[in-house]
């Protein structure tokens, strides 16, 4: 699933219209079509910052939102920055490797 077509879901969700979520987020209606559309240029691009807020409003997971927007959460961008080796290891593996790993995690949690 897209970023824009997460946020339509979740706007349903909550039973808003483009137009609730707008007055929420102090942009145009417009602007939230836009983005459950998919049809922003680059500038126009949700900051992390509007991102925090469409979570709260939305009652969202923020860290979903900021991977679907390709925007690294920053408790995730500190880890990567803590052991680089360690995650370039990880985006290495396979599949199936990867399966095993989270495995190992879920079993040791």
């Amino acid at each position: 699933m897209q970023f824009g077509e997460r946020v339509r879901v979740l706007r349903a969700q909550r039973a808003m219209t483009q137009q609730d979520l707008a007055d929420c987020m102090d942009v145009s209606v417009s602007y939230i079509s836009k983005v459950e559309n998919g049809r922003l240029h680059s500038g126009d691009y949700p900051s992390e910052k509007f991102i925090h807020k469409l979570a709260s409003e939305l009652k969202a997971n923020e860290d979903e939102l900021l991977l679907l927007a390709d925007k690294v959460p920053e408790s995730i961008r500190k880890r990567i920055q803590q052991r680089p080796a360690l995650f370039r290891k990880l985006a290495a593996m396979d599949k199936q490797s990867l399966d095993a790993v989270e495995s190992s995690i879920d079993t040791a949690n």
